[in-house]
């Protein structure tokens, strides 16, 4: 599965890329929970080029089990939302902005 390399303990995580067609940025916080079909991610993205530069949206996708970003829909398991929910507790600002949906 896909992880922020370091270059050593002490620098902070480099943050992975994304590009869509109306801008292109990092993934600025990340909630992952894993099955045995996929990685499930919950993903915070920071558009820094683009005509939405500046901008944030929510990505909801996953990755197989080979570590591959797969483009369709996120069919999430009743057994990981917990840990989905855990994983959230480490991304402030996602857990705001998903706070917004439900509300």
């Amino acid at each position: 599965m896909p992880k922020r390399a370091t270059k050593s303990p002490t620098e902070a995580p480099q943050l992975r890329s994304f590009a869509l067609h109306w801008g292109f940025g990092v993934i600025e916080e990340e909630a992952v929970a894993e099955d045995k079909y996929h990685r499930s991610s919950i993903q915070l993205l920071k558009f820094l080029e683009g005509p939405a530069a500046g901008s944030y949206e929510i990505r909801f996708c996953y990755y197989n089990p080979d570590g591959r970003f797969q483009r369709s829909p996120l069919v999430v398991d009743e057994e990981i939302i917990g840990a989905l929910a855990k994983s959230l507790k480490t991304t402030p600002r996602l857990r705001a902005m998903l706070k917004k949906l439900v509300a």
